[in-house]
């Protein structure tokens, strides 16, 4: 059997994921592994190496999406043949299309695409395993009667409490009463829009700022207008213009190692905005979901307004794992009470198994060793990309060291970029470029680039073409 060799350095920049496929792309092309030979099961090759079940499957995914490796149920996985000269495989890849449906719903099944630079979550073999597979097993043991009902329309009670307490430490004082537990950031977001704002209304969002969030306010019905984002928050003096001009009902700001671009606001300019929104009588929607990511001094708006016209959005899908769809809006008292009653009617409770879970890992499951591990791994991912673009010449917009996203300018017109993502994809590779991230889908030659996922030697060979034609 063909052993691969592997890193296992955890802060190593290049995933485990990434040195299997590799690994085994070099042995079957090489033809040291032959057509029909069967590969390690996947117990088989975690337990060789001491990996996670996670790890081994999404390579074993991975080789199969490049041909490589044939899947059948009962016989495990083994090396493709290889089709004659002139004879195309049935299994051939073939690219998704670059649409709208792809990129809002198959993008997150699709496992066809090998290097995903343009996604939005952590590689699968970074979740906490350890935490997670000690919280299911305590989960089993749960009386099934009490997982029998609906659970509480605000979330189960200890991981509400668990919320208060982290966001105290914070200088953030909160009680339960403040927090309600939603089916991840984004549906918080969804239920704020449905519950403070009318179609008609006129909202402020960064740009470039978070993609599906222009698309829940688009289905709203709102008008949107788009505040530059720099890289310590905000263009406030715009921000004034808009103000003055439109009087939004509401401003939509991510704090920390924003996406797409990394940034986060600087003290100064979270103050300006809250002058303005206090002046205005603005609602300030403050995305924190990679809080936990970023080095500490951050600007906490909540903190800083003391909810009075704030409403604060989290979660634990960059730090657990996305899979668990958990998180949390918190509010004043009143406020949430009505984001309570929209939570019931549009899809009643979240889930208290789930919510279980979660507490259970922050609890019990190594938590903070687990996010400093996650940090410690994306500032090397982050250095190796930066590298990367500064070899190509690249204008990058920010250098966060830590988060998930780079955000850089690729050397081509920004009406094209749309044909370099699609190009992209018949190399399997899922680029997204900055139209996405734009409140009018304005054309841009700035891109976003998730700094783990991109440190394949392909990505790069792709993009030093681009810049040559």
């Amino acid at each position: 059997m063909i052993e691969i060799e592997l890193q296992r350095d955890r802060r190593s920049a290049s995933t485990l994921v990434d040195q299997l496929v590799q690994g085994y792309a070099s042995a079957i092309e090489a033809q040291s592994l032959r057509a029909g030979a069967l590969l390690p099961s996947v117990r088989q090759l975690a337990q060789r190496h001491a990996l996670s079940t996670f790890t081994v499957t999404e390579a074993y995914n991975r080789l199969v999406s490049m041909g490589l490796v044939v899947a059948r149920r009962g016989s495990g996985y083994r090396v493709a043949t290889r089709p004659q000269a002139g004879r195309q495989r049935a299994t051939d890849w073939q690219p998704p299309s670059l649409t709208a449906t792809w990129l809002l719903s198959d993008v997150f099944a699709d496992h066809s695409v090998p290097i995903k630079a343009g996604g939005g979550w952590l590689p699968n073999e970074w979740v906490n395993e350890s935490g997670l597979q000690h919280a299911l097993r305590a989960m089993s043991r749960v009386p099934a009667a009490r997982l029998g009902d609906y659970g509480h329309p605000y979330g189960f009670a200890p991981l509400r409490e668990r919320v208060a307490e982290q966001l105290d430490r914070r200088g953030l004082p909160v009680e339960l009463p403040n927090v309600l537990l939603t089916q991840g950031a984004t549906h918080a977001l969804d239920l704020i829009v449905r519950t403070l704002l009318r179609a008609g209304d006129t909202v402020l969002v960064e740009d470039p700022g978070y993609c599906n969030l222009l698309q829940i306010l688009k289905l709203a019905g709102l008008v949107v207008h788009g505040v530059p984002r720099t890289p310590d928050g905000i263009d406030t003096d715009v921000l004034e213009s808009l103000v003055a001009a439109h009087k939004p009902k509401a401003i939509f700001v991510n704090t920390t190692l924003q996406n797409p671009t990394g940034a986060t606001y600087s003290m100064a300019a979270a103050f300006r905005v809250l002058q303005v929104a206090e002046r205005e009588r603005m609602w300030v929607i403050e995305d924190d979901v990679s809080r936990e990511l970023a080095p500490g001094g951050a600007p906490l708006f909540a903190a800083m307004e003391g909810l009075q016209r704030v409403l604060y959005v989290s979660g634990f899908s960059k730090t657990v794992t996305p899979g668990l769809r958990c998180g949390y809006v918190v509010a004043e008292r009143e406020v949430l009470r009505e984001l309570a009653r929209t939570k019931m009617a549009v899809g009643l409770t979240s889930s208290e198994a789930i919510e279980r879970i979660v507490d259970k890992v922050l609890l019990e499951g190594r938590y903070a060793r687990h996010v400093e591990m996650v940090s410690d791994r994306l500032k090397a991912a982050h250095a190796l990309v930066e590298s990367r673009l500064d070899t190509l010449g690249l204008p990058l917009f920010h250098r966060p060291r830590g988060g998930l996203f780079l955000w850089a300018q690729l050397p081509v017109e920004p009406a094209r970029a749309a044909d370099v993502a699609t190009a992209a994809l018949s190399h399997g590779i899922w680029l997204a470029p900055g139209s996405y991230f734009r409140p009018d889908d304005a054309p841009s030659a700035w891109f976003r680039f998730n700094a783990p996922y991109s440190t394949d030697d392909a990505l790069w060979r792709f993009i030093e073409r681009v810049g040559k034609t």
